[in-house]
């Protein structure tokens, strides 16, 4: 029985105190009553965790959006994550590719140059794929997480100790205006007259009677004045206690901005590491395939010249005939037959760079596009490579990146 007499007192406190939170709100948004102003230092770092909150969820989302595009996948890891059940593993986009690039190459046949290149290129994809798989990882674990630690854990503590900070000030409010009344109240008594009436007089006994009720109701209020001082005090010392334990969380903002900035260092070296992957795995797939078009050109131009019209055709190959006399009429680009001439020959060309070229050793000369050297071949040399001398430099250079000049 006690402990429901505690329950139910300690209920009708809490009722109480929240309505008397609700006078007090109600009563500042209509202006009605006085409101204590947080200082200019506590209200500006307020104004900095908000910023704060709100840069770090927009940041924190499009980072997710980039890398994983797909919304459906990133519900679900979301919801794997508050399951707290790992994902299972997801085959990514390159890795598809490739692996639909590799199975094309097998079908066609890995003798074939198509064939070749679309194995090669699909092997480089999956390679791709695992790159940007890590990419995810690395930046899940030193950038996403910390800012998610920071959402969901101190911004949310500062939020409760705010809310705290909240309540204490409309508390100190509501006291700060009862001991207003209060005053007021003993203010008004003390300057009434209570003495009877000497006249015997209906209106006049009503009108003493009404003057008692109302200065008996003042006294009342004039006997708060003291428990009103003291609940003051009381709420002005929590008030202020509240205030510097929200000081002291909001200061550390400053410290998170020092770690968002180490991660967001080690995002960005993350993301450098992953395209200087990319573009390495590029340029190895580029040099592989380096000799797939002119071995190609090599073989349709060979099956052009060997092959013998038949007479049902001969109109048409006539026309074929004709239609590459006039290309080779239009362009002062040698045929790629010229480049086996060249390197049986011990004579030089000029020749135009149809791309630019990063050496990837001293042996090799780095060329740039639309530029003109001077090439020619050596014994021993792989067939895919010339020597080339621009000035006083030389060096090996794909023939692929290259067209002879007449």
């Amino acid at each position: 029985m006690n402990i429901m007499d505690f329950n139910v007192k300690k209920l009708a406190a809490d009722a109480g105190t929240f309505l008397s939170r609700a006078v007090q709100f109600t009563e500042e948004k209509l202006g009605q009553a006085e409101k204590t102003e947080l200082d200019a230092h506590l209200e500006n770092l307020l104004s900095k965790a908000e910023c704060t909150k709100l840069w770090t969820e927009k940041v924190m989302k499009q980072t997710e959006v980039l890398l994983q595009p797909n919304p459906n996948a990133r519900m679900e890891e979301f919801v794997y994550e508050k399951l707290d059940r790992k994902a299972p593993s997801r085959v990514n986009n390159p890795e598809l590719l490739g692996q639909h690039m590799i199975d094309a190459g097998n079908e066609f046949g890995p003798g074939t140059a198509y064939g070749n290149a679309l194995i090669k290129c699909g092997e480089t994809q999956k390679r791709i794929g695992a790159a940007d798989r890590e990419l995810i990882q690395t930046a899940a674990i030193n950038f996403l997480t910390p800012l998610r630690n920071f959402i969901e854990g101190d911004y949310k503590t500062i939020t409760r100790e705010r809310k705290l900070l909240q309540n204490k000030r409309l508390d100190l409010d509501a006291a700060k205006t009862r001991l207003r009344k209060a005053k007021v109240a003993e203010a008004r008594a003390a300057q009434l007259n209570l003495s009877p009436p000497e006249e015997n007089n209906v209106m006049v006994n009503v009108s003493y009677m009404l003057n008692l009720l109302h200065v008996k109701w003042l006294q009342v209020w004039a006997e708060e004045v003291t428990k009103s001082e003291q609940e003051v005090r009381i709420a002005q010392s929590e008030f202020d206690r509240q205030a510097e334990i929200t000081r002291l969380l909001l200061e550390g903002i400053s410290s998170t901005h020092a770690h968002h900035l180490r991660c967001l260092n080690d995002f960005v070296e993350a993301q450098m590491t992953y395209y200087a992957q990319c573009y390495q795995y590029m340029l190895d797939l580029q040099k592989q395939l380096g000799s797939f078009p002119s071995t190609f050109l090599a073989n349709n131009n060979q099956s052009t010249t060997t092959c013998v019209p038949s007479s049902s055709n001969t109109t048409t190959a006539a026309s074929s005939v004709s239609v590459t006399a006039s290309l080779s009429s239009l362009s002062n680009v040698a045929a790629p037959s010229s480049f086996g001439e060249l390197k049986s020959s011990s004579g030089s060309r000029k020749a135009r760079v149809l791309y630019d070229y990063d050496a990837a050793n001293s042996t090799e000369l780095s060329l740039l596009a639309d530029e003109v050297i001077t090439v020619y071949s050596i014994p021993g040399m792989d067939s895919d490579w010339l020597m080339g001398e621009r000035g006083n430099q030389k060096g090996k250079v794909p023939i692929t990146y290259l067209e002879l000049l007449n």
